[in-house]
């Protein structure tokens, strides 16, 4: 019986998810195995590889990665999705905003972990 629990994301690009877990320090994998309860596997695009054995995995559906992994063995399911997520997105404004000319002038965390990032270019 299988543990792994999918969730469903937005996120569409896998080399700004590949740099955004670097980004947050996470030893992380491509096309590797996800590891879970009792030894079982399954097959991740991108792997986070964790010392107890339970890796956290992202696999693209359609246009759409999702995360997988074995809950039961992770222990910040929620604050970790948060915290893919919340970089993930500042990092495709980022990337977006300087694919049209745009410079990064500031980034800032505000006190209810929002991003404000502060850009400028020319019109």
């Amino acid at each position: 019986m299988s543990h792994f629990t999918t969730i469903k994301t937005q996120i569409r690009n896998g080399k700004i998810l590949h740099q955004t877990l670097q980004q947050l320090n996470y030893v992380v994998e491509t096309n590797s195995i996800v590891r879970g309860y009792q030894g079982i596997q399954t097959k991740g695009d991108y792997v986070i590889k964790r010392q107890n054995g339970y890796d956290i995995g992202y696999i693209k559906n359609g246009e759409v990665y999702e995360a997988v992994a074995d809950f039961w063995g992770v222990d910040l399911q929620k604050e970790f999705i948060q915290q893919i997520n919340q970089t993930y997105a500042s990092n495709v404004v980022k990337d977006y905003a300087q694919q049209k000319g745009y410079e990064i002038e500031s980034q800032e965390t505000l006190e209810d972990g929002s991003v404000r990032l502060v850009m400028a270019g020319w019109v």
